[in-house]
């Protein structure tokens, strides 16, 4: 980017537009073009969807709407959310490990998840249950030993 402008590009519609101008020095695909890519790469996005989001019309999308434009733009999709989520997602994860590696988790089994893992929503409620189970092990009163 060229002095004066943001380093980084933060909302969904800078991001999408700063791939398309880095990403295609020759000059950007239209937005059927773009979607064509999309779905030759195995995704789904339509035109007039993937023209509202350059425009900046629309702001709020679902998870399979990242995925449609990281394989449009051949990169990852987490790269489209905003910044406040990946920061919540690395974070319950940390948290994770670091109760996992201090011995307060053990024996979770990821049967059902999806290729992403546990949501960080899911990773913090997991937690909350553990940390609320630690405290009432603490204040229950020891039993007497026979």
């Amino acid at each position: 980017m060229s002095a004066g402008e943001k380093d980084e590009p933060l909302t969904l519609q800078e991001k999408i537009n700063y791939l398309l101008k880095e990403s295609f020095p020759d000059g950007a695909p239209s937005d059927r073009e773009f979607c064509r890519m999309v779905e030759a790469r195995g995704g789904a996005l339509s035109h007039s969807y993937f023209g509202k989001l350059r425009k900046g019309q629309l702001t709020e999308v679902r998870d399979e709407t990242l995925q449609a434009l990281g394989l449009g733009f051949d990169c990852d999709w987490r790269f489209f959310k905003p910044e406040s989520q990946v920061e919540a997602e690395v974070m319950a994860g940390l948290r994770f490990l670091a109760d996992k590696r201090a011995g307060g988790i053990s024996g979770i089994a990821g049967r059902g998840l999806t290729e992403q893992g546990i949501s960080p929503q899911l990773l913090n409620f997991a937690l909350d249950l553990v940390e609320k189970a630690r405290r009432e092990a603490q204040d229950r009163p020891a039993e007497p030993q026979p």
